[in-house]
């Protein structure tokens, strides 16, 4: 079993800054991409940005200069700093991973976090 930890979300004031934190743990052969999603309400759930094992990203267009995802292998976490953070960013913010589970036979899962709130207001 894997499991995906968030941490890092709460209440910020428009313009300002979270770092949020997600961690792997389990029976974890090796872990392939690592981004992070977010569902604000009434909307759907949304790629927000992603990192590849080599350190290769992606992100949406919305949060682009603004966000910015990285990875430790070696402690099999992600984290997204946000800056710049505009009221439209609340919303529940899940990692997702894609993991390569078991000690052999090997599994192939997509894993999500429970999410954590983030919400962007004066």
């Amino acid at each position: 079993q894997v499991q995906l930890v968030e941490s890092g979300g709460g209440l910020v004031q428009p313009g300002g800054s979270l770092r949020l934190s997600c961690v792997a743990s389990g029976s974890i052969f090796t872990i392939n991409a690592m981004g992070w999603y977010r569902q604000a309400p009434g909307k759907q759930r949304e790629l927000v940005a992603a990192i590849t094992r080599v350190g290769t990203t992606t992100y949406a267009d919305s949060v682009k200069g603004r966000f910015t995802v990285s990875r430790d292998n070696a402690k099999n976490t992600v984290n997204l700093q946000m800056n710049s953070l505009k009221p439209e960013g609340t919303a529940v913010y899940y990692c997702n991973a894609g993991v390569i589970a078991g000690n052999g036979p090997y599994r192939s899962l997509e894993v999500w976090g429970q999410g954590t709130l983030v919400t962007v207001s004066s």
